[in-house]
Order: structure tokens, then sequence, then C-alpha cells
């Protein structure tokens, strides 16, 4: 059984590297940048949108996903694409996975992971 800290680094090279593939599937608009912001000592990982679009501003976290108690988070979703099978795919189990953008209660009913 790996070590926590091993199984830490993978989860956090797992995730960044699905990160880094989103990124290059958003597409280019010119006046509209993509960011990833890493944040390795809180474990917050996001891919958010930034700029404007004629006159109105654009700023919105497509994707934002933690790392807490050996757990990766699924804390927002704003794209087409489903993480939870990416992240399977990285080596991340489905045990392991919490669709936090999905209330307690309604985990428990359909048999997701609660987080705890």
């Amino acid at each position: 059984m790996p070590t926590p800290s091993t199984k830490l680094d993978r989860y956090r090279q797992a995730v960044m590297q699905f990160l880094n593939q989103s990124v290059g599937q958003s597409g280019d608009r010119e006046s509209i940048e993509t960011q990833q912001i890493f944040d390795l000592q809180a474990d917050r990982y996001l891919i958010l949108n930034l700029g404007w679009r004629g006159q109105e501003r654009v700023y919105s976290v497509l994707i934002h996903l933690d790392i807490r108690d050996g757990k990766v988070w699924i804390q927002r979703n704003q794209t087409e694409s489903e993480i939870e099978p990416e992240l399977i795919a990285l080596g991340i189990p489905q045990k392991d996975i919490v669709r936090g953008l999905i209330p307690p209660e309604y985990r428990a009913l359909a048999g997701l992971n609660s987080g705890v």
C-alpha cells in the first residue's frame, strides 16, 4: 500500500495533468485568457477564464478541484466534460473522488463518495 505522501504526490500529478489537458481544449479567444492556478500548499487547483467580451467583464471558474484528506474533491465543473472518468483514467480510484458540487445528502442517495 502506498504511503500517504506518495499517494498525495500521485494525486497532485494526476490533477495537474488533467488540468493541463483541459486548458489545451479550452480554445483560443483573443480577449479572454484561460488561467491555471495550482496551489500546492493548500492543494487547490483551478482553471478560470479572465478577460473581456465586448464591454462585459469575464471572470469565471471553470474547474475547481481540491485534495483533502486523501481524496480529490470536484468542487466545480462548468465544462461539458465529465471529470471523474478522466481522473480515474489517470490512476485515481473512484473511492477517492468526491463530487463536492453535489449536496452530501444526494451523494449518499446516489451511492457516491460522501467524502467522509
